[in-house]
């Protein structure tokens, strides 16, 4: 290996380099990501002529997968893989199933969107795992570096968001690409963008030495037997097994409610039976990790609105008096906007207050996060003040609300991935990793149900109704955000104890 990983750690400045490529990576996988979340609501509605509540819940079950299988794709890349190989094989994965969507979406949209569910999987958390172990434990450079992170994927974010969904509406490129071909030009795109992901990772893995390696590679910084090939063989077979499996579950959504109720347990008592196996020391952590875990599931089924009734809304409730934007590119693609302005400032804060040593412990963050996502859901209802009698309202002050709840991401989502690498053991970094993304599948469960239970409308009910039906819900879903805030701002000096020397 040309780097030791202890070389790699003891970089100077604010980040390191390897950074750089990991995101880039990363970017170009958010592309695909979130091309296609903000595509699907839309795609069932308008082209599988689905019902609002049935998209919803549909959606939300496409999104619990993604999310779900990350802990499937951390667990196998602890034990069989590796990070590098599990990312690259989901991928792979990921390329087929955009593809297929590219190719006859119509018809193959549950198959498509059931390989990059898994796909999904195995790429998602094992390169953000990759990114914690580019610090030494406790370096306080940690939560700039992941909010660095946070802000380069998000580009790829913003440029899929906005693209993709504006691509199949035919707001852009109308003179390019005939109208028959518009959903297949927005999936094919996130095919590309994958093909460009995985090639720019083969040449990062260059400059990570030993990170990311699998179990038993002679150069694993942490000694163990060879992983024998039928292992890693079976993994490959076992998720293309999966693939079928989630097609079914997806599409019939009753089945999804199932996997939900029983993969929650399982996976805590999986944790718990791993802590037996830790020091005290190691358990009071995971503990701790456990309560971010938990309220993040809160968090995330409030604000994945953007995906579902959000998207709805935009659709028939938002103008155009935002630069002439189309309402849905804007949904999509605008927390991201701002999350790349203001990521590199909220990360550089940190360090600035960490220096003066004022900067709020870890739980503390997490409560502001949940505070300004509120105010958002807050700015949302406030919405209806400026409709008009056909209830369309402003994408102007929408844009306001998700620059608000963007605010409350970044308080909580990159520094979550931080503290799991940093409250987690070694061996069960993917696993922890996978657990945060796991509670964030319980969230889009969660927000999908939310989500239907907006888009439900009376019979005969006008798009004025409509607007105060959702703006209603709005106000709710932002009180229950600022309650939690609180009480995650209350309970932390016990957490604080439980995370001990960790910051």
């Amino acid at each position: 290996m040309s780097l030791t990983l202890d070389e790699i750690q003891d970089f100077k400045g604010k980040y390191p380099k390897q950074i750089w490529s990991l995101f880039f990576s990363e970017m170009w996988e958010r592309f695909c990501f979130y091309g296609m979340r903000g595509m699907l609501v839309f795609f069932m509605i308008s082209q599988l002529d689905l019902h609002e509540k049935e998209a919803n819940l549909q959606y939300a079950a496409t999104q619990a997968f993604v999310y779900a299988f990350t802990f499937i794709g951390g667990l196998f890349a602890d034990k069989v893989l590796g990070f590098r190989k599990s990312l690259f094989w989901g991928g792979l994965l990921m390329i087929v199933g955009s593809l297929i969507l590219a190719t006859d979406p119509h018809n193959y949209f549950f198959l498509g969107i059931s390989f990059t569910v898994v796909g999904t999987g195995f790429f998602k958390p094992n390169i953000s795992s990759m990114v914690g172990q580019l610090y030494k434990p406790n370096d306080s450079r940690a939560d700039a570096g992941f909010s660095l992170f946070y802000a380069g994927i998000n580009l790829g974010a913003l440029l899929g968001g906005y693209l993709c969904i504006t691509i199949g509406k035919g707001e852009i490129f109308t003179n390019l690409i005939p109208e028959n071909l518009r959903w297949n030009v927005a999936f094919g795109l996130a095919a590309i963008v994958m093909v460009i992901s995985l090639i720019n990772f083969v040449f990062t893995q260059r400059s990570l030495g030993t990170i990311g390696l699998q179990p038993g590679h002679p150069d694993n910084e942490i000694k163990s037997a060879p992983i024998p090939k039928w292992q890693e063989y079976g993994v490959y077979v076992l998720s293309l097994i999966f693939v079928p499996i989630i097609m079914v579950m997806v599409a019939k959504t009753q089945y999804t409610d199932y996997f939900m109720y029983t993969i929650g347990p399982l996976t805590l008592i999986y944790l718990f039976y791993e802590m037996t196996k830790v020091t005290v020391a190691e358990r009071k952590k995971l503990l701790a990790a456990l309560v971010f875990i938990l309220f993040s599931i809160l968090f995330w089924g409030i604000y994945e609105q953007s995906g579902g009734s959000l998207s709805i809304f935009a659709a028939k409730n938002l103008n155009k008096d935002l630069l002439g934007l189309d309402p849905n590119g804007v949904n999509n693609s605008g927390g991201a906007f701002f999350i790349i302005f203001l990521a590199p400032i909220i990360g550089l804060l940190w360090i600035w207050l960490n220096k003066r040593k004022i900067e709020p412990n870890t739980i503390i963050k997490f409560g502001l996060g949940f505070i300004f996502l509120g105010l958002g859901y807050y700015v949302l209802f406030a919405t209806k003040f400026f409709a008009n009698l056909q209830g369309v309202t402003s994408l102007n002050f929408f844009t306001i609300a998700l620059l608000v709840i963007t605010l409350g991401e970044l308080c909580l989502s990159p520094i979550g991935l931080s503290i799991m690498t940093k409250l987690s053991t070694k061996n069960l970094q993917g696993m922890m990793m996978g657990m945060w993304f796991l509670a964030s599948a319980y969230g889009q469960y969660v927000a999908g149900i939310i989500g239907a239970g907006l888009a439900t409308a009376k019979k005969g009910s006008t798009n004025y109704d409509a607007l105060i039906t959702y703006t209603d819900g709005y106000k709710q879903l932002g009180l229950y955000a600022i309650i939690a805030g609180v009480v995650l701002i209350l309970i932390s000096p016990f957490v604080k104890k439980l995370m001990q020397e960790v910051k």
